[in-house]
This record gives C-alpha cells, sequence and structure tokens, in this order.
C-alpha cells in the first residue's frame, strides 16, 4: 500500500520549514508502490493543510520550486509518475496555473494527455466549460505575450508592463521568429525580451534585464550587454533554463538587439550597483530604494544576505548582554561597525583575528555576532570561509566595499606543510591587483575600505611576516576559561533568526553632525593610543574600534559601557614587536645558539663561523641560508642590523673577513643578545 499523509500530523508541524517540505514532497514521489492517484491525494491533503492555515500562496512556492529540482533529476523520469500542482477549483476559475501546464508541453500528443487528464481533475472539482476555457487560452497565447503585434512583459515586482515593438519578429505560441522566404527561423521557443536598462552609478556601464517565460512562470536574469549580442556569449543563457543552442544562438542575439535598439526609450531605465557600501553619493549599498543589484551572480548570496530580519529588539538584547560579558565580544561587535567608519574617516583596512588552540571558546560564534550586525549570520550566507583563492578572497573584499568581511577557520587555507595560502598584507591594502582583459586593455582595479573580521587555531602572521602585515592585525587570543561568548547555542539561536537591523540603523544614525563627533573622537583616541609603545597603525586600528564602540552605544545598545584605550591597549602590539628587523634578529641570535657547536672554529666538521665572546662571525653563505629559511629578507635584515649598530661593517660592504681555522672568509659580524642571565641569587627566588 503506498504511504499517506496523515493530515493531524502534518497540522502539527511547521509548514513554513522549506527542509521539511522538500523531504515530505521527495518521500512522496518515491515511495514504494505510489501510484498517480494516491500521490495527487497525498499532495491534495497538504495542500489542504496549507489552506487551513492560511498560508496557500506559500505551498505554491515551495510546490513550484522543489518540484523543478526533482523533475530535473535522472530518477525522476523512472518514477513514471507526474508531479503536478494540486489543483482547487479557485486555480481553474481564477488563474491561468491549469492552462499553461497544457501550453507548456513540447508536443501535440503531450498536450492531449495533458488536457485529458486536468479535464478529468476539473469535472471531480465541479468545474465546467474546461474544454471551451483551454481553446480560448490557447487562441489567447498570442496575446499572452503579445498585445497587437507587441510584447508584453510584467517588471519584476510590480503591476507595470513593459510593452515592446517586435519590429520584423513574430510572436505566438510556438515561440519567437522571423520569416525568411517561405521559412521561419526561430529564435527562441519561449517568449523573452529586455525589460529593463540599468545604469551602473560607479561605472556607468549598462545591462539588461531580461524576461523570460519557462515552466509557467516569469523569470528575470540580468547580463551585460556584450554577453547578450555576441552569438558565441549567449549561449551560456542555456544554463539559466533559456532555450538556446548553437544554432539559434545568432538569432536570438539578433532579436534582443533589435529589440533594444527599437524599444531603447520605451524600456525603462534604473540605477544599479554591484557592490556594497558607500556610493559616491553617500548613501550607503543596499539600504537604497530603487537601486537594483547588477553585480556577478556569485556574490548574489552575500547581498540578499545583507537584509534585516527577525526581532531587532531580541537581537539588541541578545548583542548587550554578549557585550557586558566579554571584552572580546565588544571588541569584535565594535570592528564590525568600525568597518563602516574607515573610508569616512580616511583611515586603512585592518583585521580582528580570533585565534586560539582551545575548542569550546565562542570564536566562530563571536564571528557570527559581529556578521549579525549587517545580515544573515549563517556561514554560507554573508560570513564565509577560508576555503578559497587569493583572487576570490580581494574580489569578495571589492563586492562588500565597506561592510566587514567575515572569514572563518583560518586553519582551511594551509597548505599540506602546515603554511597558510592567506596573504594579509593583500587584504589590508585595500587595493587588488591591476589585471589584464582578453580585448588587451586593462580592468578596472578593485578597491576596497573594510574591517576584515577573521577566527582560527592560530595566529594569522607568522613571525617572519613583514612589519606591514603584523601592523595591520589585532591578534586576540581566546582561552577555555575567558570564552567569547559564553552561551553560544542560545545565541546562535538568537541571531540566525534576528539579523541585519543594527547595521541599518547605524548607518541612517550617522549624520554629519556624528560624522564630525567621530573625527574628533577618533583624533583623540589616535592621539591617546600613540603615546604609548604600540605603533601608528596599531593605534589607527584601535581608535576606530572605540570611536565605533561609542557610536554604537549611542545609537543602537544605549548602555553607556564604552571601551577605553586603557582595555584595548592589551591587545596591541608594541613597536618592537612589529619590527621584522627585531624579530629577525631574533631569529638569528636563536639559531646561533642552536648551532654553538658548529661556532667553534676548529677545522673538523661543518663550521658555520665562530664565537669570540658576544661577537658572532657567521659565515657569509651560512648567514644568507638562515635568513631564507627563516623567510626573512638578507638584503634588509642586513641594513637594519647596521643602522642599530649591530653587525660591524667594512665601508659600505655588510661583511669583514675572518680567518677561521686557517682559512680567510668573508663574515657577518653581528653582536650577539645576551641570552642566558646570571643564575638568580637565593633573595631573588624568594
Amino acid at each position: 500500500m503506498p504511504i499517506q499523509l496523515n493530515r493531524e500530523a502534518v497540522l502539527q508541524r511547521d509548514l513554513r520549514d522549506i527542509r521539511w517540505f522538500a523531504e515530505t514532497l521527495g518521500d512522496l514521489l518515491y515511495a514504494p508502490g505510489m501510484t498517480q492517484t494516491a500521490l495527487e491525494e497525498n499532495l491534495t491533503t497538504l495542500r489542504e493543510c496549507f489552506r487551513e492555515k492560511n498560508i496557500d500562496g506559500v505551498f505554491v512556492e515551495y510546490f513550484t520550486r522543489m518540484a523543478e529540482t526533482l523533475q530535473s533529476s535522472e530518477s525522476y523520469a523512472e518514477t513514471g509518475l507526474i508531479l503536478r500542482l494540486p489543483y482547487t477549483k479557485d486555480d481553474f476559475l481564477y488563474t491561468d496555473a491549469p492552462y499553461k501546464e497544457i501550453a507548456g508541453q513540447k508536443t501535440a500528443f503531450a498536450r492531449g494527455q495533458v488536457t485529458q487528464q486536468l479535464a478529468e481533475i476539473a469535472k471531480k472539482l465541479g468545474v465546467t466549460g474546461f474544454k471551451q476555457l483551454c481553446a480560448q487560452y490557447d487562441r489567447g497565447m498570442e496575446t499572452q505575450v503579445a498585445e497587437g503585434r507587441h510584447l508584453a512583459f510584467p517588471l519584476a515586482n510590480t503591476d507595470e508592463k513593459v510593452i515592446l515593438d517586435p519590429g520584423e519578429w513574430h510572436i505566438d505560441s510556438t515561440g519567437i521568429y522571423k520569416i525568411i522566404g517561405l521559412r521561419e527561423e526561430y529564435a527562441c521557443t519561449h517568449p523573452i525580451a529586455p525589460v529593463k536598462r540599468l545604469t551602473n552609478i560607479d561605472t556607468g556601464m549598462e545591462k539588461l534585464m531580461i524576461a523570460y517565460e519557462r515552466g509557467g512562470r516569469i523569470r528575470y536574469l540580468i547580463r551585460d550587454k556584450q554577453a547578450l549580442f555576441d552569438s558565441k556569449k549567449i549561449i551560456e543563457l542555456s544554463a539559466v533554463g533559456i532555450a538556446v543552442t548553437s544554432k539559434t544562438a545568432g538569432n536570438l542575439a539578433q532579436f534582443l538587439c533589435e529589440v533594444e535598439d527599437m524599444n531603447y526609450e520605451a524600456i525603462p531605465e534604473q540605477d544599479s550597483v554591484g557592490r556594497l557600501g558607500w556610493l559616491q553619493d553617500g548613501r550607503f549599498s543596499p539600504y537604497v530604494q530603487d537601486l537594483a543589484f547588477d553585480g556577478d551572480a556569485a556574490y548574489g548570496t552575500i547581498f540578499r544576505a545583507i537584509r534585516e530580519q527577525g526581532d531587532f529588539e531580541q537581537w539588541r538584547e541578545c548583542a548587550i548582554k554578549c557585550r557586558s560579558e566579554s571584552i572580546t565580544a565588544q571588541i569584535m561587535l565594535a570592528a564590525s561597525f568600525a568597518s563602516v567608519l574607515i573610508k569616512k574617516l580616511g583611515c586603512l583596512p585592518f583585521f580582528v583575528h580570533l585565534w586560539g588552540v582551545d575548542s569550546g571558546t565562542g570564536k566562530t560564534v563571536g564571528l557570527m555576532l559581529a556578521a549579525s550586525v549587517w545580515g544573515d549570520p549563517e556561514l554560507g550566507q554573508y560570513p564565509q570561509t577560508f576555503n578559497a583563492t587569493t583572487v576570490g578572497h580581494e574580489k569578495t573584499a571589492a563586492f562588500l566595499g565597506n561592510i566587514p568581511m567575515c572569514i572563518d577557520e583560518l586553519q582551511l587555507s594551509k597548505d599540506s606543510h602546515g603554511h597558510s595560502r592567506f596573504d594579509v598584507y593583500q587584504l589590508a591594502q585595500g587595493v587588488g591587483r591591476t589585471r589584464g582583459n582578453k580585448a588587451g586593455g586593462i580592468d578596472s582595479t578593485p578597491t576596497w575600505s573594510l574591517c576584515i573580521l577573521t577566527t582560527g587555531e592560530s595566529p594569522i602572521v607568522q613571525a617572519n611576516a613583514g612589519a606591514g602585515a603584523v601592523n595591520r592585525v589585532i591578534d586576540i587570543e581566546c582561552k577555555a576559561d575567558e570564552a567569547v561568548i559564553r552561551d553560544g547555542a542560545a545565541v546562535c539561536k538568537i541571531i540566525k533568526s534576528n539579523f541585519g537591523g543594527a547595521g541599518r540603523r547605524f548607518i541612517e544614525g550617522l549624520t554629519d553632525d556624528r560624522l564630525a563627533l567621530a573625527q574628533k573622537m577618533y583624533d583623540l583616541y589616535f592621539q591617546q593610543l600613540s603615546d604609548g609603545e604600540t605603533t601608528e597603525k596599531q593605534a589607527m586600528a584601535a581608535a576606530l574600534i572605540l570611536t565605533a564602540d561609542a557610536l554604537a552605544d549611542e545609537i543602537i545598545f544605549r548602555t553607556g559601557r564604552h571601551l577605553t584605550a586603557d582595555v584595548i591597549a592589551e591587545f596591541l602590539k608594541t613597536k618592537t614587536a612589529v619590527s621584522a628587523g627585531q624579530r629577525g634578529y631574533d631569529y638569528l641570535c636563536d639559531w646561533v645558539a642552536i648551532n654553538s657547536a658548529k661556532f667553534s672554529g676548529e677545522g673538523s666538521g661543518d663550521s658555520y663561523g665562530l664565537i669570540e665572546g658576544d661577537i658572532a662571525y657567521i659565515n657569509r653563505t651560512m648567514f644568507r641560508n638562515a635568513c631564507k629559511e627563516g623567510g626573512f629578507d638578507e638584503s634588509a635584515l642586513l641594513s637594519w642590523l647596521r643602522k642599530k649598530g649591530l653587525i660591524q661593517t667594512r665601508g659600505r660592504a655588510y661583511t669583514r673577513p675572518k680567518r677561521i681555522a686557517g682559512v680567510p672568509v668573508e663574515c657577518v659580524v653581528m653582536k650577539l643578545s645576551q641570552l642566558v642571565q646570571d643564575e638568580p641569587g637565593e633573595d631573588e627566588l624568594l
């Protein structure tokens, strides 16, 4: 016996759970012994449950999406079943869905079969005159996609229609074609037309929004004109369901080009943007009405994720609690807000990196909390992982523009030797690589001004990294006894349902007066931090975080609790720690100590040089090898050592001759740091 849905059990479910809906639909379709009659009865029961909950529209939306996915699988045909919407009497009398299903069949035989099947369903529902309605619909198919001899398409999310003159092209239920001699040259077998011109406010380039009807519904896509008017490129549209082949590609490209040209003034124009963040006129994408997204489809997920959802007050209470329980959580939230201040205050991009070997410290949840300021914090929606290429990270940063870039799990970027492939300095520069294009020109150079929030099990910069990279990162070690988020599960549940409201409110609160105040606050914090032991770039990042924390508390949290310079100074690197020269010198002193047996100056075995007192005479070749192994630039390090008086030189050379084991060699003569201190006295041990 085929399975039968239990009406009462279904009504107990959360019917808006699309995953459950998809699983239920799949279970019904592939159930052993399932018949067409039993399938239709189960689907009718399912729809009735949705109607009882007054969400029939949700059922139709979910069913349309899921049915399209299931029907595209290879195993669908093996079932021998037809997965169709369980029609109601209202569908036959007040919508055209059943009639579109008939018209959408590819052959006359298939149309006849479906007509008979739907006639029986209509009869059971008490619909009279079904076949007459079908005939009227069929006669009206030409006017459905054309009014007179004009193409007619509705604009997305509006009641307006765009009516276009097709010129010499013919439009009817078989598609779009041109008559040449005694034959018909088809451009497409279904309705398709440009319905909107999108002008990018950054580049001034135009793209077209194309509307096309497949599977009984109208869909929309945005492409640049080069991709639409080139017969070699337009064939790529087959990937999104448009009926185009190598045979019809030229005709379709010609049709779209001619229709757009003939109806240029009739096609409405709209401003568009391909990124997020501050616009030239002071507005902020995506918080701008009537601004379309024309960017790379690969970033459509992130663009759609930057939105407000749920209860803002519930998010706010959760964030205030996290902020009060953990300084690290407060810093992450402040850094998230600080990202949009970087451009306004003329600062540079910077990193805040949470790391720690202990699990359960809440690093990832802390990152998600910071991401929830702007949008959906689910990993893969707005936050991304380190499992991406360098070019991918660069393009993502350029797309995000000014909202923070959130990247989880640094260890995913490491190679088989445990070395990270992630380049901190590349993102911290705020400018991407200039690249040529196939046409022989140069693509526009990507830029961004944002904060990069990251997590991992280790620091994001290695000991041998350049000072520029170390300088741009605020590293925060997370320990088990100092969790970033105390109740990660509860926080996750709240922020996954309620997000995005704080970002919009923060942008709306950044009035000219507040920005002027922010500049004064930043200058004061920067001066205060610069007077300490840290570097200017570390002070810049910290001052931005302090400024953003104060503004966020005033606009969003209203608690009166702010981060202070003394608190954040504990997380900043000193000038000595940032210096690549100092780190290189410390490395070489350790290297000499480890290899001290090879500095005896005797002739037996390998000899790296000679140690006399606190001076190491290092063979020039061995010095070069040591620098290479440690990842330090030899010339830059020698220059720094001479400047600091840590090597003895001869004229402009960095080396001096020394006779070792009776052989004169060129050596780097380096003063050693005090590696071994005197044994502490008894008083010092107490």
